[in-house]
């Protein structure tokens, strides 16, 4: 069980809760909460992020981005600790998993089958379907440098805006800005990985954004995504502002210079490791923050 568990990569599950928890808390804010929607909508991005890094522990491991050259923590098919075959039957199961919850999500929030819970579970159905083929399958398009527009995508747009319509139906357009704020700093997770993993990535042909741009680049890449992702929380705030309240999560300002300065000073693979968790945390850390803003 215990390398199963370090398969799943707890560190990574923040991160997801906090997409999450923004649409959450937004429509808290609005006055619309449901403890059992919220429940659903945790299980499922949580079974979502676990068969993502299931997905990438499996595919890294065929395309070669997991060999001995690689810098980062041993995958578990990389070491030999689960076969590749074993592998497989767990994203079938993880697969099923996070269909059946968001089916059941979307029924709870939605209570019928009507167009939008078609709509929803089609969603789910593309959820599940870049989780396993950013680094598995023939063509991943992690390999081809998108992984960070998909990020944006499911973290920022699709988990924040969409967890916020199923606890009210209605389309807040300057939802997108807090959705920005969120998808933004979980690209930022991966591009600290994918700086950490340049060299290996390199060998192994997988043209992540780092190794297109060079590593400089790539750290002013970071930069950028920590600057507008804040920028957007704050602009949210000057749209909607009634309270100084609203600001409290600038108190996680800090934390994103640390990390972003890690980025620029941490040049070995093992001293910018823990940035992963880091950024994740503060990630989870900024939603709280706002969202508790946003309720006070």
């Amino acid at each position: 069980m215990k390398k199963w568990i370090g398969a799943f990569r707890l560190r990574t599950l923040p991160l997801a809760l906090a997409s999450i928890g923004m649409g959450t808390f937004l429509a808290a804010a609005a006055g619309h909460f449901n403890g059992t929607v919220f429940a659903l909508c945790a299980l499922t991005t949580i079974l979502l992020q676990v068969l993502s890094n299931l997905a990438n522990d499996y595919g890294d491991s065929i395309h070669g981005a997991d060999s001995d050259d690689r810098q980062g923590p041993k995958r578990a098919v990389q070491s030999g600790a689960i076969t590749k075959k074993a592998m497989f039957r767990a994203l079938v199961v993880f697969s099923v998993l996070s269909l059946l919850s968001g089916a059941a999500l979307a029924y709870v929030a939605l209570e019928d089958f009507g167009t939008v819970f078609w709509f929803f579970v089609g969603l789910g159905v593309l959820a599940v379907i870049a989780a396993i083929t950013y680094t598995a399958g023939y063509r991943p398009y992690g390999y081809a440098g998108l992984g960070d527009i998909s990020v944006l995508i499911f973290f920022g747009f699709v988990a924040t805006i969409g967890a916020a319509y199923l606890y009210e139906p209605v389309i807040h357009w300057d939802y997108i800005l807090p959705a920005l704020s969120t998808g933004l700093f979980s690209v930022a997770v991966l591009n600290v990985n994918n700086i950490r993993d340049i060299e290996s990535d390199k060998k192994a042909g997988k043209m992540s954004i780092p190794v297109r741009i060079g590593r400089p680049a790539a750290v002013f890449y970071h930069f950028a995504l920590l600057t507008v992702g804040f920028g957007c929380a704050l602009i949210y705030v000057g749209l909607n502002y009634s309270s100084p309240w609203q600001l409290l999560f600038v108190l996680c300002l800090p934390l994103l210079l640390k990390n972003a300065k890690a980025t620029l000073v941490k040049t070995k693979a093992a001293e910018l490791d823990p940035y992963l968790k880091q950024m994740a945390l503060t990630t989870l850390l900024f939603v709280i923050l706002f969202g508790v803003g946003q309720l006070i």
